[in-house]
């Protein structure tokens, strides 16, 4: 297949304004400008159109496409507080659909690998972890599931209830598990297990060194919550007597394997520690602002040098937020809050390609169109509206999301024509609205 008469950003280094993109298996060949040598099989004009690299979602909460729309106007905790029953009654139906929906969704806003954090097992509701890890295969998703954990429920000063936690041994057990049925380290996998501890106000430490342990055994990836809101700083210093940040240094939970959601709220030190050991930062503005918790110091951080990816966070924190609307949500964000040269265009886009790469320990395969690399592309159509902007990158990061052309996953059509291919669309989102009456139906035993 080849790919010509477009914009190309490769987001590692040239952009050719009238370039091309070779593409052999699920690889890519070759890239670079004017019209490419050969005559293969199927050639794609794609004029008018941007060339990038598959946007990476760095965190997600697929379950949570189910409760949409409530909890309006609460803080995190109140927001957290009033769903965690609700979220008690989801079973394995929930979850498929849930996912089925928030992957459609994800790919039509031109991502190609998302990672995926439930941390939330009801007993006796099926299998979850197989839930959404099938629904990922329907759609054609490259997927990174973090198998998430709760240990510390209210009466040993947590903050979820004592009947959505598990008991330490049965998350190592759970847990290792996981990994081996489903963990795939093989080069162009379409899915790798992380290990993921819900956040320190809900887990114990001994959950956090155990996981720990755990995952750098089994040669996988570390991810939790971090320093989302004030008053989880506020709790963790009353807990532990540290921050969010200092709190997880000391028990080893900082380095090149681990990615944390959100850093909202660090400080100077925090920073220059998470850049100095590596540890990256799923940057998700739209969730944070819908929940009043602040804008993160994603400039400072990449500054520093620090991998900072974009998520959109969970469905009912972010509701219908495109991934590539991130982009811009990340773009003015930071702008607001720091000024017009905080954030360019182009780092945006980085931080939704290569940094989400990074995040995941991936940027040797995907985030970047380079010779080698997997054939993770998305094709942008700027020759509408936003033809008015001279630079299409310009157009894409600080306007509306654009059309989609088309998305590969690795060589794979996903999305052609601005429609899901994989999935019939309309019975993606139709199973999306099922989870959720299901999930309010069986809410209402539990409450």
């Amino acid at each position: 297949m080849i790919i010509e008469n477009a914009h190309v950003v490769t987001v590692s280094g040239e952009e050719y304004p009238d370039g091309h993109i070779v593409i052999d298996g699920d690889r890519i060949t070759a890239v670079g400008p004017g019209r490419a040598p050969g005559s293969d099989p199927e050639r794609i004009d794609a004029r008018g159109c941007l060339a990038t690299p598959g946007l990476v979602n760095a965190h997600h909460h697929l379950y949570q496409w189910a409760s949409q729309g409530m909890v309006t106007d609460g803080t995190l905790f109140e927001w957290l507080t009033t769903l965690y029953k609700p979220w008690s009654a989801m079973d394995a139906e929930v979850v498929a659909g849930a996912a089925t929906a928030g992957l459609a969704w994800l790919a039509k806003s031109g991502c190609t690998t998302s990672t995926d954090h439930h941390y939330l097992f009801p007993k006796g509701r099926g299998d979850l972890f197989a839930a959404e890890i099938e629904a990922a295969r329907e759609v054609g998703v490259r997927f990174h599931p973090c198998r998430g954990s709760m240990d510390r429920g209210a009466s040993q000063g947590g903050l979820p209830p004592d009947e959505v936690v598990e008991d330490l041994d049965t998350v190592l057990a759970a847990t290792a598990d996981a990994i081996d049925r489903y963990h795939d380290p093989s080069p162009g996998s379409m899915l790798r297990v992380a290990v993921a501890p819900c956040s320190p106000f809900s887990v114990t430490r001994d959950l956090l060194v155990e996981s720990a342990r755990l995952a750098r055994d089994k040669g996988v990836r570390l991810h939790t919550h971090l320093a989302e809101t004030v008053d989880e700083e506020e709790h963790t210093r009353e807990q532990f007597g540290m921050t969010p940040a200092e709190y997880l240094d000391s028990i080893g939970w900082l380095g090149p394997d681990v990615w944390l959601a959100h850093c909202v709220h660090l400080h100077d030190t925090d920073v220059k520690r998470l850049a100095e050991t590596g540890t990256g930062t799923a940057h998700c503005p739209s969730s944070n602002a819908r929940l009043g918790a602040g804008i993160a110091r994603v400039s400072h951080l990449l500054a520093e040098g620090a991998a900072v990816g974009l998520g959109v966070d969970g469905s009912a924190s972010a509701e219908l937020v495109p991934l590539a609307g991130e982009i811009r949500q990340a773009l003015y964000m930071q702008r607001a809050r720091y000024g017009p040269t905080a954030l360019t265009a182009r780092q945006a886009l980085e931080m939704a390609t290569l940094g989400g790469a990074r995040c995941l320990g991936r940027e040797d395969e995907i985030g970047s169109l380079e010779p080698g690399k997997l054939a993770d592309i998305a094709l942008w159509r700027v020759d509408g509206f936003q033809a008015a902007i001279d630079d299409p990158v310009v157009a894409f990061a600080f306007g509306p999301v654009p059309p989609l052309r088309r998305l590969l996953v690795g060589g794979r059509t996903v999305v052609d024509g601005d429609t899901l291919v994989t999935v019939p669309q309309d019975e993606a989102a139709r199973r999306g609205a099922d989870a959720h009456r299901r999930l309010m139906r069986l809410a209402e035993e539990v409450l």
